[in-house]
């Protein structure tokens, strides 16, 4: 069975690892479908190097493709007929909008089903906003991120 993990991934973060681990412990195959952003809410880095630090990521496990995607992610889901998502709870706090997400998922399309997945309590608090922000104050990322993601943060950062 397949899934699709679907996000922005702006940066990619341990804890988006460690849902996707899990993940494919569940399913034969998952595709991470990278978000392209709108231009009202412009991602730091572009798709392309979100799909590359994403594939960066995931070279470790097999089963798992990335793919970047425009539009509905329901539409996207049905182009690749697939017919479960994942999504990842870490707090209270993304349940309301996760939930809504769903819902509103399933009224555009009642084939594809949201399936939540926690992450390790280690990962339970890191976000890409939190780790974006920490870098840009000059925080050390390095827990958090991988050693190239956070290298490439810095980068980004300095342009």
């Amino acid at each position: 069975m397949k899934a699709i993990y679907p996000g922005t991934f702006d940066p990619i973060t341990n804890g988006h690892i460690d849902l996707m681990t899990r993940a494919r412990e569940i399913f034969d195959e998952i595709i991470v479908a990278v978000a392209r952003q709108p231009e009202e809410k412009k991602a730091l880095f572009s798709v392309e190097d979100r799909v590359q630090l994403v594939k960066q990521a995931t070279s470790h496990l097999s089963g798992v493709s990335v793919e970047a995607f425009d539009g509905l992610m329901v539409d996207y889901a049905r182009k690749k007929k697939i017919r479960t998502v994942i999504r990842g709870l870490r707090m209270l706090s993304d349940f309301e909008y996760e939930f809504q997400m769903a819902l509103t998922n399933r009224k555009l399309s009642s084939e594809v089903e949201t399936i939540f997945l926690m992450p390790k309590e280690t990962y339970a608090y890191i976000s890409s906003r939190a780790i974006k922000e920490v870098a840009r104050l000059g925080g050390d990322i390095r827990p958090f991120v991988p050693e190239f993601v956070a290298e490439a943060l810095e980068k980004k950062l300095k342009e």
